[in-house]
């Protein structure tokens, strides 16, 4: 008998494990929940409540194909391993599989749990599947971990030339076992289920994220190089919460776009290129994970950023957390961010540049208020970004180079289409005040929206003076 041991993979289709071990022998599945360990990590309750709803659908899928879902509950990751080893007692397993996951916890828990199952007798097989690369395969000359994501971007597209990962074969029935499914929680202790709206804008199910995908492909790939930063406009994929479940697979995404361009990498549709070049940022920062573990610590990856001196300003930050800064698209992005758990990407490098560069407030105040509330929360995504963002991380952006949030409103949102839908306080506004409304009574009759809580200029040369004396 073999064993599954699901975890942010909740498919059917080209599941590397899942495939493994039907193809080994009769196969039972396995979830375990763990609230504390969730907890730890800022997962947020939009996420956990994406995972159940998930789960549904997935034991729908699962029954076609009569391999019963056992459901475990433990409190954290270190009771992992003894429940494994006490489901593969019960059920006579020989042998486990799982998808490999990254960080030092994610880590420590499977090395744990490979070694007790071990002991008793039982074989583990791990795969990669979140990946289309092993960590440690792609390496510099000299032997380490890239840093830069141009010199990363260069080795998978040589790579990738040479051969393309395969999608896995869809695994066959198997005969009936006579184990039934455990049900599946409603909620979990400690995490609100989130409002249907935010729920009713995140369908579940492996079909939900096939149709995302064929409708990108179809509908906006092709623009998706000018789109893409455009808040207003539907020019995204909105693919990342099921990337981040592993409800679709980073193969079937790559495959569904090279389509899309005729096979091509270098050549033909730019969009297609560019969103090619996105799923290799993701690739990108979970290999940073592997090779450079103090990421996953809540340590920078640039050693010397650690003594910047970041403020201690709690009402700035709940200012930010709340959407009351005064400036607009920052505001609207926040609220984005609380009534549906995501945010445009562009949105993300414009707030996280706000708060940790003109408020210096330390980032990783930032990246928790982000796993808290996203329903796409992944470590090394939101790690990466808010490194990058904060001039703190690989590849980040020099720290010189601050956005105005201002004049990115103005470019990427010049008619406040995506303001006046967050912000309906501003909606009469005309296309050139709505970026920073001026405090007047005439402009502000009946309007209570907030004055800028910081100035621009002098916040971006306290930054500037913070930054360069790390150099000095």
């Amino acid at each position: 008998m073999q064993l599954i041991w699901l975890r942010s993979d909740l498919r059917i289709n080209d599941n590397t494990a899942l495939s493994a071990a039907m193809a080994k022998g009769p196969t039972v599945a396995l979830w375990v929940a763990s609230p504390g360990q969730w907890l730890a990590h800022d997962d947020a309750p939009c996420k956990v409540d994406f995972w159940l709803r998930n789960l549904r659908d997935l034991r729908k899928a699962l029954d076609t194909l009569n391999v019963p879902l056992l459901i475990r509950h433990t409190d954290t990751w270190q009771q992992v391993p003894q429940v494994l080893a006490e489901v593969c007692k019960a059920q006579r397993i020989q042998a486990v599989h799982w998808n490999d996951e990254y960080g030092v916890n994610e880590t420590l828990r499977d090395t744990t749990t490979r070694a007790q199952l071990e002991h008793a007798g039982i074989a583990v097989h791990s795969h990669l599947d979140q990946l289309l690369f092993q960590p440690g395969t792609l390496l510099t000359r000299a032997g380490h971990y890239f840093q830069v994501f141009g010199q990363f971007r260069k080795a998978c597209l040589e790579h990738l030339h040479r051969s393309l990962p395969s999608q896995v074969p869809p695994p066959k029935p198997q005969a009936p076992l006579g184990i039934a499914h455990d049900p599946i929680p409603q909620a979990i202790d400690g995490f609100d289920k989130p409002p249907q709206p935010l729920s009713n804008h995140w369908h579940a199910g492996e079909d939900e994220a096939q149709a995302r995908l064929t409708r990108f492909v179809d509908e906006a790939i092709e623009d998706y190089q000018t789109q893409r930063d455009l808040p207003a406009r539907p020019g995204t994929s909105q693919l990342s919460p099921y990337l981040a479940a592993g409800v679709i697979s980073p193969r079937q995404c790559l495959h569904a776009a090279l389509a899309s361009n005729q096979g091509e990498f270098d050549s033909g549709n730019e969009g297609a290129r560019t969103w090619v070049n996105e799923l290799l940022w993701r690739e990108f920062y979970k290999h940073i994970l592997v090779g450079y573990p103090q990421v996953s610590r809540h340590q920078p990856f640039r050693e010397h950023t650690r003594n910047l001196p970041w403020r201690n300003a709690p009402s700035d930050l709940k200012a930010w957390e709340e959407g009351r800064t005064g400036f607009p698209i920052i505001d609207a992005a926040m609220r984005q961010l609380l009534e549906t758990g995501w945010m445009h990407n562009r949105l993300r490098m414009i707030v996280a540049m706000f708060l940790s560069k003109n408020l210096l407030i330390d980032w990783r105040q930032g990246e928790r208020h982000f796993m808290r509330h996203l329903i796409d929360g992944d470590l090394a995504a939101n790690n990466g970004g808010w490194q990058w963002s904060a001039s703190t991380g690989t590849d980040s952006v020099p720290y010189f180079r601050i956005f105005n949030p201002v004049t990115q409103s103005q470019r990427f949102d010049p008619q406040g289409r995506f303001i006046r839908h967050w912000l309906p306080e501003l909606s009469k506004l005309d296309d050139k005040s709505i970026h920073l409304p001026k405090k007047s009574a005439d402009l502000f009759a009946g309007n209570d929206y907030v004055s800028p809580i910081v100035d621009l200029d002098s916040s971006r040369q306290r930054a500037l003076a913070a930054f360069k004396a790390l150099s000095n």
